[in-house]
Parts: structure tokens; C-alpha cells; sequence
């Protein structure tokens, strides 16, 4: 059976190498694949990286399109807020200011320079670029509220628990730029652990005590539009982390040497490491109680979502007992399609209200 295909056009005869192109298609690989200056995305072999690229897209959102004169009533009110609503806002700004643009440079400098496979680099690009807009909502948020960005800048270095996550991630982030041979074991199970404390730790845990506090006053009726901009945000970051998730799992399959149960002992112990420094974090953030916010609430769900991040990537949970969910209306504040979407009078309107995905319960 003959391996090439004949195409005549008029005068003119193309024969085309089926065995060059499937084996092309075997040379896709996430890492140590074909190289090659051309971005031919074709044919697919990675659909998760393409579908969740193209989820991401029709969900674009704008920060200038959300309203923020309530916000900007409510913050200028001492009867409307308290102090303590006050601080969690700053903190949120504070730590995203800088976190925001952590995962951005990881991604564009770290994954994305590693990874071969041209549907792979689409989607991590798509995710940076998403970076960046929730870094220009958080600029959006300040300039609305008229907080003093010197004050969120000195959070980086004079609050400790802020500094000790931003080190957490970016010292690993450090050692992998430069040229890396990652044809060695212990290289490739650097990246794996790279793509596991930005997807499953830094994004996928510990964003999410800051996002229950500024989503539970949302809840009251406190800052609407902080508290949207955060929704769709906390959407974005579920694509991120499945998008990490399903990297680090493909990379894995590929690497079987990668996944050893030293190396996975080492993961829960990360994934421990980073649950402390969040639980710190959240005791900043929330230094007493406050009406509808509980500190208790708030460092049992960060130990509820890192067991469910590592049962995603099939290692067992830091708690032997099950935990349950003490925020199950999280999930509830992400069911956003119940909404009028905010993108009033564009044309686009309906696609997007359309496009809006829910996030499964167990994502949150």
C-alpha cells in the first residue's frame, strides 16, 4: 500500500508523504518535541489545549466595562464598610498586583520556552494575555477607589506573609531560567514541580482564601463591582489550573521517569509547604472576625481545595479524614450565566453571554 498521496491541479503534480506527516504528528511532544521556527498548529494532538484556548476566548472581559460608582460610594462611606472590609480589599490589590504578574512571567518565560507543541504554546499564551487583564483590573480598581499605589507597593516588602508567598513561587521560578537539558530526570521533574506549584499551589490554592474574602462581602453587598471583576477572574484562574493540570499530567505520561513516588512525596510536601504560608497570609487578612467572614471558614477551605488540587493529579490528600466544602456557595458565585451580562450593547453580547461556562463544583 503506497504511503503518499498524488494531488494533480491542471499541469501541475504534488505528492504529499503520508509517513513524514504521522511522523511529524509522533514528534509533537510537550517537551524535547520537533522544533521548528514555523507555528504549524496542525494536525492537533493536544484537543484539551485547543478547547480550553478557545474557552478562554469567548470569555474575554474588560475591567472599564464593569461599573464601579457604588464602590467608589461605599468606600468613601464609614457607616457602608468597616476597616476590616477596607484591608481586605487592600490586601487583595496588594497580593494580586504582584501575583498576577509572577504567574504572567512564568508562564512566558519558563513553560512557554520549554513546551514544543505549537497548541500548547497557543493556550499559554492566551493565559498570560489573561494575566495582563487581570493585572489592568486590579490598576482599574485603585484608580477608582483613589488608593495611594506607593501603599500597595509597600505591602510587596512590609508585609511578611505577602513577601513569603511571592518568594514561595518565584525561587522556583528563578532556577529554570536558563538553558536546562531537560532530556535528564532531575530537570523534567524541576519543570513538573514548576507547572504544579503555579497551577495546583500558587493559582489553584492560594489565590483562593483573598477570592472567598472579597467574593463573601460581595455576598453582602459590599464593592459590586470589585466583587464581579473577581468573579470573572476566579473564572479565568479555573482555566488556568486545569490548563496546568492537564499539562503536568501529559508531561508525565510522556516521562515516565518523571513520576516517582519520591518525586510525588515531594509534591504533598510543596503543596503542604504552601498551604502554611497561605493559612499566614489569611491570618493578615483577616486578623479578627468579621460580620458574614469567620477565620476559621476561610483556613479550613484553603485545606479543603489543596487536597482536591492533589487528587486531581492523582496524589493522595495531606488530610486522611475527607473535609467538606465550609464555603459551598463559592460555587454558586461562579454560576454567573444566571446573570445579565455586562457587556451591554456590543455586538458580541450574545456570544459571549453565551459562552459564559459555569465552573463545576469540583473546581472550588
Amino acid at each position: 500500500m503506497s504511503n503518499t498521496t498524488t494531488i494533480t491541479i491542471g499541469n501541475r503534480t504534488f505528492v504529499l508523504d503520508r509517513d513524514k506527516a504521522e511522523e511529524a504528528y509522533r514528534q509533537k511532544l510537550v517537551i524535547n518535541g520537533k522544533e521548528t521556527m514555523f507555528f504549524n498548529i496542525l494536525p492537533l494532538k493536544y484537543q484539551w489545549a485547543y478547547d480550553l484556548y478557545k474557552t478562554m476566548k469567548a470569555n474575554h472581559w474588560e475591567p472599564e466595562d464593569i461599573p464601579m460608582q457604588k464602590d467608589i460610594e461605599q468606600w468613601r462611606d464609614t457607616t457602608a464598610v468597616n476597616d476590616i472590609d477596607r484591608w481586605i480589599i487592600k490586601m487583595g490589590i496588594g497580593y494580586f498586583s504582584a501575583a498576577e504578574g509572577i504567574v504572567g512571567d512564568n508562564i512566558l518565560h519558563v513553560v512557554r520556552e520549554v513546551v514544543t507543541a505549537p497548541e500548547l504554546k497557543l493556550v499559554l499564551g492566551r493565559h498570560a494575555h489573561e494575566e495582563n487583564i487581570h493585572a489592568d483590573s486590579l490598576v482599574y480598581m485603585l484608580s477608582s477607589l483613589g488608593i495611594n499605589p506607593h501603599e500597595c507597593e509597600a505591602m510587596f516588602e512590609d508585609v511578611e506573609t505577602i513577601k513569603a508567598k511571592n518568594n514561595f513561587v518565584v525561587s522556583n521560578s528563578r532556577a529554570l531560567r536558563r538553558d536546562i537539558d531537560l532530556t535528564l530526570t532531575e530537570n523534567k521533574q524541576a519543570l513538573a514541580k514548576n507547572i504544579f506549584m503555579f497551577g495546583q499551589i500558587m493559582e489553584g490554592t492560594q489565590f483562593y482564601g483573598l477570592f472567598g474574602m472579597i467574593l463573601s462581602l460581595y455576598r453582602q453587598g459590599k464593592f459590586p463591582g470589585i466583587g464581579q471583576m473577581f468573579r470573572y477572574t476566579l473564572r479565568d484562574e479555573s482555566n488556568h489550573i486545569e490548563v496546568f493540570r492537564n499539562l503536568l499530567m501529559d508531561l508525565v505520561d510522556e516521562n515516565p521517569d518523571v513520576w516517582t513516588e519520591e518525586f510525588k512525596e515531594d509534591l504533598r510536601a510543596t503543596m503542604k509547604e504552601g498551604i502554611e504560608i497561605e493559612k499566614a497570609f489569611i491570618r493578615d487578612c483577616l486578623p479578627v472576625d468579621s460580620l458574614g467572614l469567620t477565620l476559621d471558614e476561610f483556613l479550613t477551605y484553603i485545606d479543603y481545595i489543596g487536597d482536591r488540587r492533589l487528587e486531581s493529579c492523582g496524589l493522595k490528600p495531606l488530610n486522611e479524614n475527607k473535609l467538606e466544602n465550609p464555603l459551598p456557595w463559592l460555587a454558586e458565585m461562579m454560576d454567573i450565566k444566571k446573570e445579565t451580562n455586562f457587556f451591554e450593547g456590543r455586538v458580541t453580547e450574545y456570544r459571549k453571554a453565551s459562552s459564559l461556562d459555569t465552573v463545576d463544583d469540583d473546581e472550588l
